[in-house]
């Protein structure tokens, strides 16, 4: 997981914004999830392998201005914020209770460590 905090943050701007990669970084929560990246959009996972166990939500790049930050999946928008901490604070403020760190492996090692 630190490995590929390491990698966004070191990154360029070919993959992400570099301000947004520090600014999730700057979140004590969000550190503590495996960080992914998907055509500039910025999502966490409790997991660090694929198929990935998102919460939180997606924050979108900046478009006219603004900041949107989608939810879960199947729960729409959280909101459109002037700026990257307004957006990663909605992120941290839809976390579930308990959330973290991630763990090594995928999305039913998630399941299967919840008991279910």
């Amino acid at each position: 997981m630190a490995a590929q905090w390491h990698r966004l943050l070191e990154d360029d701007g070919d993959i992400v914004d570099p301000e947004t990669v520090r600014a999730a970084y700057a979140q004590p929560r969000l550190r503590q999830l495996f960080p992914g990246v998907s055509h500039g959009v910025v999502f966490f996972s409790r997991c660090t392998g694929s198929p990935a166990a998102q919460v939180g939500g997606q924050v979108y790049p900046r478009h006219e201005g603004r900041i949107r930050v989608r939810g879960p999946l199947g729960v729409g928008t959280l909101g459109e914020v002037d700026t990257l901490d307004e957006a990663f604070a909605l992120v941290v403020g839809s976390l579930p209770e308990g959330c973290g760190p991630a763990v090594p492996g995928d999305a039913n090692e998630v399941r299967r460590r919840q008991g279910g």
